[in-house]
């Protein structure tokens, strides 16, 4: 779900671009208190507390055209939203839009396949019980590895707009606030990147420059690490 005049502030976006840019591989990483892993490739919501496993849940994600937020996130808001969101809303800190976990008047996509406009679907007893369980300030990690790549363009919103701003502004290349939002900024910064590395003038970023993007922020962090 998203909605155009979100605007969280800053002080809720205090995940570090490595937390943005590297997926969270081992589950377990936050080992106080509780901590929401999300796989949307296995459609499975896993929760842990003290770094252990609690809880697995069925899920359904965002579909391909509106994918949901990849990355580490917390937990802000909690609600209790009626409709379509069964009962029990968690939102998410995402900077460009409404995005939370919620039940669902959908429930046949539940654990067969991603079918949302961006948010975690799951069955409405399961969405109330994990609301009656986690608090405020709980960190979520959502992965998607086998979600396709989709060229990057101005007016697009998403994870991949978030990492290519994170990763430019580290690279010194974007000076603006990283909000996943693909803006004149971030254009500037694309076609600028493209110049020095003689790289066909285009403004958009397509799957080849944002693994070079990446690349080139990988190989500085390593370099500022050894330093």
């Amino acid at each position: 779900m998203i909605l155009d005049d979100f605007h969280p502030s800053e002080d809720l976006l205090d995940v570090s671009i490595d937390d943005m840019l590297e997926e969270t591989e081992d589950a377990v990483a936050v080992t106080k208190g509780y901590y929401i892993y999300i796989n949307l490739d296995e459609l499975k919501l896993y929760l842990y507390k003290d770094g252990v496993l609690l809880k697995t849940y069925m899920v359904s994600g965002g579909k391909p055209e509106t994918p949901s937020p990849e990355g580490t996130w917390k937990v802000i808001s909690k609600s209790d939203w009626g409709g379509s969101f069964g009962g029990s809303w968690m939102g998410l800190n995402v900077p460009w839009g409404q995005y939370g976990i919620h039940g669902t008047k959908h429930p046949w996509c539940i654990g067969k396949q991603n079918a949302s406009h961006g948010c975690i679907r799951m069955y409405n007893d399961s969405a109330k019980e994990l609301y009656n369980i986690i608090p405020h300030g709980t960190i979520v990690t959502i992965v998607q590895k086998n979600r396709p790549f989709k060229e990057l363009k101005s007016g697009d919103v998403g994870s991949d707009v978030l990492k290519v701003q994170k990763a430019l502004k580290n690279l010194g290349y974007y000076h603006d606030w990283p909000s996943g939002k693909f803006q004149d900024n971030l254009k500037k910064s694309v076609i600028k990147f493209q110049k020095d590395n003689n790289i066909k003038v285009t403004g958009t970023v397509n799957k080849s420059l944002y693994n070079l993007i990446l690349k080139k922020y990988e190989e500085k962090l390593g370099k500022d690490q050894n330093q």
